[in-house]
């Protein structure tokens, strides 16, 4: 009779453990749910599969996100599978008791408990590896739809610059012409300062669209980034203090030279540091760092603005995208900047938090030659 009960506890155990696979490997398929809410509901599975399922309580761990029974802080005896990801620890699955077991119990666990909680483990694991490679993949298939559009509007750029480059040097020449001719009436030289000014303006947009297409020719040579730095800087704090902005300097002395065009990587570093200046209401600072980084020379612009959403940040080097006013901006700033990088074999990166202010990370390839022109820290 014992031997009959005994086999009969064993059948009962087997069917809760399966029947606790059965439910995790449901909860792993259903569709529509977050990954949260699936982890939170195998924990909610996991006591019943237990010997003592009224005294038990689970809790699966993964990275710093935590899910567990109500009253879990009161566990004595627990059982703990390492949630083991891509051959990464990354978290554990548990189960365990709210009290400890009646004295004639001296292990509440049965050899059949352990593999249970192995085999769950292993589910998660792959579930987690599963998602986490689709959302990879989904990223790499953005990348490179990201930069077919790229490719595609930097060649319509390209072709579009070139065919506005001969009108607008007409208009402009014979504007200037104009405006030295003789008892011009004073209404129409206003009038031709203002088509001076917009071709100007005009121009300026062509060069733009050249410099993101990369249709204007580099002329690398080895340059020293702190001189670049103060020559940029130079024409640009008058209009910080002007805007009651503070622009600090932190540049690190002995950098190595990178090569580059000194006129485009002038270029990159007034526009974010224009950029960082508009995105300040009033008071405020922005700063400029330079500093090496093993085969890297790194050219930050950080400022103390408003910063961005999200969804803006996700946007910032599509070609036109501007979030300032019509007629205030082409949309074209980050994306030159962003060519420019690249052109480089640079990197850019950003880090932003809406109303703590922007950080815009520039890697370049250092050449590997020491140019000690010695600029330390230093404030304007």
């Amino acid at each position: 009779m014992k031997y009959e009960a005994r086999s009969e506890q064993r059948l009962q155990e087997r069917e809760k453990e399966l029947s606790c696979l059965y439910a995790v490997s449901q909860i792993i398929v259903e569709a529509g749910l977050a990954r949260p809410e699936r982890i939170r509901r195998i924990v909610t599975t996991l006591p019943h599969a237990l010997q003592f399922p009224d005294r038990a309580v689970a809790r699966i761990t993964l990275d710093d996100e935590r899910f567990e029974s109500p009253g879990y802080e009161r566990v004595g005896t627990v059982q703990c599978v390492d949630l083991v990801v891509e051959g990464v620890r990354r978290g554990a699955v548990e189960v365990g008791y709210v009290s400890t077991s009646p004295a004639s119990e001296e292990d509440p666990w049965l050899p059949e408990e352990r593999s249970l909680l192995e085999n769950i483990a292993r589910q998660v694991s792959l579930f987690i590896t599963r998602q986490e490679s689709a959302a990879r993949r989904a990223a790499l298939e953005e990348q490179l739809r990201h930069a077919d559009r790229l490719a595609t509007i930097g060649q319509l750029a390209a072709g579009v610059a070139h065919e506005m480059n001969e009108p607008l040097s007409s208009v402009l020449g014979f504007a200037q012409l104009a405006l030295k001719a003789p008892a011009t009436p004073q209404l129409v030289i206003d009038d031709l300062r203002e088509i001076v000014a917009a071709s100007l303006r005009a121009r300026e947009i062509v060069k733009k669209l050249l410099l993101f297409a990369h249709q204007t020719p580099l002329e690398k040579a080895p340059i020293n980034l702190n001189e670049i730095v103060e020559e940029a800087l130079f024409l640009l704090e008058a209009g910080c203090e002007k805007q009651g902005i503070r622009l600090l300097r932190h540049l690190a002395a002995d950098l190595p030279t990178v090569e580059a065009d000194p006129i485009q990587l002038r270029q990159v570093l007034v526009n974010l540091t224009v950029n960082a200046m508009q995105a300040i209401a009033a008071e405020g600072t922005v700063t400029v760092e330079t500093r090496a980084e093993l085969q890297h020379v790194v050219l930050s612009v950080s400022d103390t603005g408003h910063g961005m959403s999200p969804e803006t940040l996700s946007k910032i080097f599509n070609p036109f995208f501007t979030t300032k006013d019509a007629g205030k901006g082409t949309g074209l700033g980050l994306s030159v900047v962003h060519g420019i990088v690249v052109s480089h074999s640079g990197k850019i990166d950003v880090e932003s938090r809406e109303g703590e202010g922007s950080r815009f990370i520039v890697r370049l390839p250092n050449s590997g030659n020491p140019l000690a022109s010695g600029n330390t820290l230093g404030s304007a």
